[in-house]
């Protein structure tokens, strides 16, 4: 039957051969479990509710207004004469990982937020009670103090040389699991989320559950590369499936560098709202592809207004370092000194301009008015558009914040309506001019050309957006 048993022979052997070299190049992870294992925690808390927070109680691992869920808020209500009258203790846990021998400790400031106690738990079963340094919501990160001596610590690197898809190993305590190990790669980097542009998130396929929070993300050296801070799951769960994040080592070092030093944390802001340059955007633009930070709103008293920074330019470069999206631009303002000067390399009517910016300390909370549902009255037909318009009242420009622009009261079949303007909306630039009065706009729209590709910014109550539309004939 085997007419080259000798052939079959050698091919079989070259193919073990194969696996085995694939295998020997596989990373081995259990020399940086066994050496850094011991400088990760377990983090418990305790928070003391009270009785207007009993009904937003919770049972973990059940979506909100889940059956059973429901079922265990009664529970807890039909228990209240058995309970203390104001107050009983509810518990959860993390991760996090000892940074200095003296006992400073890392962690996400969600895993310590409204505690009334923190206890760290230690590679040798010490339970110590630990103090809060200071906490930072913007990039999720907590900093610790237990009083304890020549403590095990981690080596803290940086994100930045990392690469997608290469080997990284994170250490935690999920579901209460102490110091479980699990490995995978950089699945992507520079990860951002709404209302979070100060973290350039690591995603990563590493097994990540709720108890992993705040512990350590290690590269293959043995390095901190990243703090774990959060899972991405299907609606109603609360485990793993595929993608995990976390905060860049370099940003947990600064935050903490800071929270050690004056308990607070403190920002560059330039005082701009932002959004991505989409293909169509870039072609209304003169831009050859799409990058860079476009600017829909310039806020008052900020350092871009100072700066002469206006409505319509592209961010491209920030001291040299280009800016391919807008969500890399907030990161790279907010690791800048208040008060250092910078250079801002930007694109404006096609041409580039570079103008030196002097940056702020970002506001606490900044002020950026929103719109009402306001409607101005006798609207007034564009119909090369599909737009009903009106003139802002002053009581619209009160209500609305908005202080020039003309308001859409509706949208018709057509082209306004493909590019996704809505009753409501103030438009307030076209194709780089400015338009105060209906007359304005529908002189700028009759002077287009059709099948030309342009910007329109609008005001809306979600905040000022560019949109692109191609004019019909």
């Amino acid at each position: 039957m085997m007419k080259y048993p000798s052939l079959r022979l050698a091919s079989a052997v070259f193919l073990l051969l194969l696996q085995t070299q694939a295998v020997a190049g596989l990373p081995d992870f259990t020399i940086l479990a066994e050496k850094y294992s011991p400088a990760v925690v377990n983090i418990s808390t305790t928070q003391k509710i009270g009785p207007d927070t009993r009904s937003q109680l919770q049972i973990p691992g059940f979506p909100e207004n889940h059956q059973f869920g429901e079922l265990f808020r009664r529970f807890f209500e039909q228990q209240q004469d058995f309970l203390e009258p104001d107050i009983f203790d509810t518990q959860s846990m993390g991760s996090g990982f000892i940074v200095s021998q003296d006992g400073y400790v890392l962690t996400n400031a969600h895993v310590v937020e409204d505690a009334d106690k923190i206890i760290v738990k230690l590679h040798d079963r010490r339970e110590l009670a630990a103090q809060v340094i200071g906490t930072d919501e913007q990039t999720d990160i907590a900093l610790l103090k237990i009083e304890a001596d020549n403590l095990p610590t981690v080596k803290m690197g940086s994100s930045k040389p990392l690469k997608v898809g290469e080997w990284v190993m994170a250490i935690g305590n999920p579901f209460g699991f102490e110091h479980t190990v699990t490995a995978g790669i950089v699945s992507a980097k520079g990860r951002s989320f709404y209302n979070e542009n100060y973290v350039p998130f690591i995603q990563t396929d590493v097994a990540i559950n709720p108890g992993n929070s705040g512990g350590p993300l290690f590269n293959t050296d043995g390095e901190v590369v990243g703090v774990n801070s959060r899972i991405s799951s299907e609606p109603g769960r609360r485990s793993y499936t595929g993608l995990s994040f976390a905060i860049p080592a370099e940003v947990a070092s600064d935050v903490m560098s800071q929270l050690r030093d004056k308990g607070r944390v403190s920002r560059g802001w330039l005082g701009v709202m932002i959004q991505d340059v989409t293909p169509e955007l870039a072609q209304s633009f003169g831009l050859k592809k799409p990058q860079g930070a476009l600017v829909a709103r310039v806020l008052e008293d900020s350092p871009a207004e100072s700066g002469k920074i206006q409505v319509g330019d592209i961010i491209m470069k920030l001291d040299g370092t280009a800016v391919n999206t807008s969500s890399g631009l907030p990161p790279l303002v907010g690791s800048i000194q208040a008060g250092q000067m910078v250079t801002l390399e930007v694109m404006r009517h096609g041409n580039t301009e570079r103008l030196p910016i002097r940056i702020g300390e970002l506001p606490e909370r900044p002020l950026v008015r929103t719109m009402t549902s306001a409607l101005p009255e006798k609207p007034v037909t564009s119909e090369r558009l599909g737009l009903d318009l009106e003139n802002l009242t002053e009581e619209a420009r009160a209500e609305t914040g908005a202080k020039y622009g003309v308001m859409v009261t509706e949208v018709h079949e057509g082209p306004a309506e493909d590019m996704g303007l809505q009753g409501g909306d103030i438009i307030q630039v076209i194709d780089n001019k400015k338009v105060t009065s209906v007359e304005e706009l529908r002189h700028v729209v009759a002077s287009l050309q059709a099948g030309k590709s342009v910007a329109i910014l609008v005001y809306r109550e979600t905040g000022p957006v560019f949109l692109a539309m191609r004019i019909p004939d």
